[in-house]
């Protein structure tokens, strides 16, 4: 279940922390041919339900979001518009859209995900939540440009797509920043578009250097708040980043450093 005695204690305890954590410990446990099992159901104790493959990079976020709640959710969401615009991009198979969507009932959704294939399963997720009519899945990746771009797709939901070294070569449409939250502004919410989105979420394993820095400040102007996670990518830092929402007009309210170039930031207005 990790890669050390103690990240596996932990999972333990956090596993325990889902209303169905012996079931899953008994899937986890059975990670072996012919008794593998191929994917997982997580039941948080407030009803949400998460499935993903049986796969160390799937796994990740619904632990991230849902025992350890790495978003600061209740904090992040607060005081927000009376129905808040979010859009995530990253969604992997869906845990930051869920919960959002559920913990601010009358948000809307938008998230892009790269991967076809883990795109499946971020609609299946939304769809098995009961949030279809609230959050809309795009099967699509967020760059610096319009267009297409190939990445490695490596079939198991992994976060790490696009960064992996084993899986399959692919071509995939991207959009840029300014174009997905322009539809996100342009939809009409109880009749009508907005001047605001309340929430950018960003986790892209890297690729957060180019959809930010090839942006415009301006084009952030109607984002009243961030939550991102910025990695380790040569030739960048987050101090580049925090130059960039500076300019933009949003500041850091909270920094969460994991070693010298990886993190997690909240920004806003």
């Amino acid at each position: 279940m990790g890669r050390s005695p103690g990240l596996a204690l932990r999972r333990v305890r956090q596993t325990f922390s889902f209303a169905n954590g012996g079931r899953v410990l008994l899937d986890l446990a059975s990670s072996r041919a012919p008794w593998r099992r191929d994917e997982l159901v997580f039941e948080t104790r407030d009803g949400a339900v998460i499935t993903c493959p049986n796969w160390p990079g799937a796994r990740v976020p619904v632990y991230e979001v849902f025992a350890e709640d790495a978003y600061h959710l209740r904090d992040t969401l607060a005081g927000l518009s009376p129905t808040p615009r979010i859009l995530d991009i990253g969604g992997q198979v869906g845990c930051f859209s869920v919960a959002a969507a559920r913990f601010a009932p009358t948000a809307v959704v938008h998230t892009y995900e790269a991967s076809a294939t883990t795109a499946t399963w971020l609609a299946r997720n939304v769809a098995r939540n009961d949030l279809a009519d609230r959050v809309t899945v795009n099967a699509t990746a967020v760059a610096g440009h319009d267009g297409t771009l190939e990445l490695v797709d490596n079939g198991h939901a992994s976060g790490l797509n696009g960064g992996a070294t084993a899986g399959t070569l692919v071509t995939v449409p991207c959009v840029t920043f300014a174009a997905a939250l322009t539809r996100l502004l342009e939809l009409p919410v109880d009749g009508a578009p907005s001047d605001t989105v309340d929430l950018v979420k960003l986790d892209t394993e890297g690729a957060e250097f180019d959809i930010v820095l090839s942006s415009e400040p301006a084009d952030w102007a109607p984002v009243r708040r961030v939550v991102m996670e910025y990695h380790d990518v040569a030739g960048h830092s987050w101090s580049e980043l925090e130059a960039f929402f500076a300019e933009a007009g949003l500041t850091v309210t909270r920094h969460e450093p994991n070693g010298d170039r990886y993190g997690t930031v909240w920004l806003a207005r």
